[in-house]
């Protein structure tokens, strides 16, 4: 049986999102392999621009009980593959029925959703504005601006994280830029 958490303090920067005691999972672009719609412009960004970092993330490791709280923040970098946004793998929590909260410290950008039976929802990211993620839905971040996308989130702490069945189907959506501008469109490869 795990130890109960006990009352603690941790830092993170508002300006950066990173955390001085925590170091991050960085996530490259050789970890997004399959992610982007489009395989030619990832390998051509992937060989010239040796392997960018998209994103990164920290979260504190604490018991994964019911009755604590998972928390960090995600860092996504501008960029394109092509002509996609830099975002987040995006994720099902293994206990589907979680839902999750994202606070916006700095940036701009989209938080896709979509739940297994088909339904699909976007919501726009911008400093100060919180997102709320129901739950049983997949949810990625994706950074539409200049600056870095940064957001803190929380959510139970035994709800895991289902990366594989993203990996495997894709979303039925994709944000792309068209004439200088976010553009949601239908995912050609999603199966």
């Amino acid at each position: 049986m795990a130890q109960p958490v006990k009352a603690f303090t941790t830092d993170f920067d508002l300006k950066t999102g990173l955390s001085k005691k925590t170091p991050s999972t960085k996530r490259q672009l050789s970890s997004m392999k399959g992610m982007y719609a489009n395989q030619e412009a990832y390998n051509q960004k992937l060989e010239n621009e040796n392997d960018p970092l998209i994103y990164e993330f920290y979260e504190l490791d604490i018991p994964q009980t019911s009755g604590d709280v998972l928390f960090g923040t995600s860092i996504v970098y501008p960029g394109k593959v092509g002509n996609e946004y830099h975002m987040t793998k995006g994720h099902f929590h293994t206990i589907l029925e979680t839902g999750e909260v994202y606070y916006c410290l700095s940036g701009e950008g989209i938080m896709l959703m979509e739940n297994p039976e088909g339904d699909w929802q976007i919501e726009k990211f911008s400093k100060g504005q919180a997102v709320y993620v129901p739950p049983r839905y997949a949810h990625r971040s994706i950074n539409t601006g200049n600056e870095p996308l940064i957001t803190f989130y929380a959510f139970r702490a035994d709800a895991g994280h289902d990366y594989g069945t993203i990996e495997t189907k894709g979303y039925r959506k994709l944000v792309v830029e068209k004439d200088g501008q976010p553009e949601l469109i239908d995912n050609p490869k999603w199966s």
